[in-house]
């Protein structure tokens, strides 16, 4: 039987954390950071330059993703800014 030192652990937690981050470095390479960018309704609201209810058709129509999460409503940057776009 062999004991396991403090120095032991440390290596392992070392070498797991190098593994983690390498696992995520490849994930975040094969999906764009601005895919997960979601704002509350008050932010797109001044970016989008929309009224409250503009911006409640839009997701009772189905025409963008949402979140409700507590009471508040959070929505996908990228949709709303390429649902725009595809409109001109």
């Amino acid at each position: 039987m062999e004991i396991i030192t403090k120095q032991d652990l440390q290596s392992l937690r070392e070498e797991l954390m190098s593994d983690l981050d390498q696992l995520l470095e490849k994930k975040s390479d094969t999906i764009p950071s601005s895919q997960f960018e979601w704002l509350r309704s008050k932010a797109i609201r001044k970016i989008m330059d929309i009224s409250p209810a503009t911006l409640q058709n839009l997701r009772v129509s189905g025409k963008i993703r949402f979140k409700k999460v507590m009471g508040s409503y959070y929505y996908n940057k990228l949709d709303l800014l390429n649902l725009f776009n595809d409109e001109e």
